[in-house]
């Protein structure tokens, strides 16, 4: 796929990131025995990886504002444009040595995601959109699931934790779903779920408790894809709710619905 200049440099500011997460995925097994604590360890490699974000694109494009899950928000000269950056979704993955995790880079110009980029180093696996562009996964053009029967589908899901999420409403929208799909899966990197909604792998995903820099590539990737993504009441404020419901038109139809 030809790439713009802009989409070329997101491309190769995750590359460099994820280089440095790949070093610090290595000592994973060491974890147990760290002075500071496996926690300090994540934490660590989180703070460096976004570092490296966001000099990288402050290089290239001086104005923009940021987003950021450690560095919070960072006002640019130029109002209409703001990256929203995850240097590390899928933090508990790495601290396990799962390797599902990623790193996520959006563009918002005017409010609106105009790309994207989702980069899972352990896999190798590079999640690239631009607004009207298409999606593509290692340059392979992505497409949506075509199937339209919820009991044909595999849905995606995020599981509130300890000390995170309502549970019991959780439960409730689980076991609704569970009893009309053919299976549900965790992967544990929401930036990753909703690239492989992109890709046709699930057929669906929804969960709650997110942050605008959990979803906001994920976004982009699945409507260039073809497919659907709103909140849990139907309406385009993922961002802001921190809720979101994706799959093609059918599916994401019907999960709403359930959900």
């Amino acid at each position: 796929m030809a790439r713009s200049a802009l989409l070329n440099v997101m491309v190769e500011a995750a590359r460099k990131a994820a280089r440095s997460l790949t070093r610090d995925f290595g000592e994973v097994e060491n974890l147990q025995v760290s002075v500071k604590g496996p926690s300090d360890f994540v934490s660590a490699a989180d703070r460096k990886a976004e570092q490296i974000l966001q000099q990288e694109l402050a290089r290239v494009r001086p104005g923009y504002g940021f987003l950021m899950e450690e560095g919070g928000v960072i006002e640019g000269t130029d109002p209409q444009h703001r990256w929203i950056i995850d240097p590390l979704d899928g933090t508990t993955n790495f601290l396990h040595g799962i390797p599902m995790f990623s790193v996520s880079i959006a563009l918002e110009r005017q409010g609106t995601i105009v790309a994207g980029v989702v980069y899972n180093p352990a896999m190798d696996e590079l999640f690239v959109a631009e607004r009207g562009g298409g999606a593509f996964l290692n340059d392979r053009r992505l497409r949506v699931s075509k199937r339209s029967a919820l009991a044909d589908c595999v849905i995606g899901t995020g599981i509130p934790h300890l000390g995170r999420g309502d549970h019991p409403a959780y439960l409730k929208r689980l076991q609704k779903v569970m009893n009309e799909v053919a299976g549900v899966r965790r992967c544990g990197s929401a930036a990753l779920d909703l690239c492989w909604v992109a890709a046709g792998r699930f057929d669906g995903f929804w969960e709650s408790d997110l942050s605008p820099w959990d979803i906001a590539a994920g976004i982009l990737m699945i409507r260039e894809a073809g497919g659907f993504v709103t909140d849990l009441d139907g309406r385009d404020k993922m961002l802001e709710t921190g809720t979101v419901v994706a799959g093609n038109e059918d599916i994401h139809r019907r999960l709403q619905a359930i959900l």
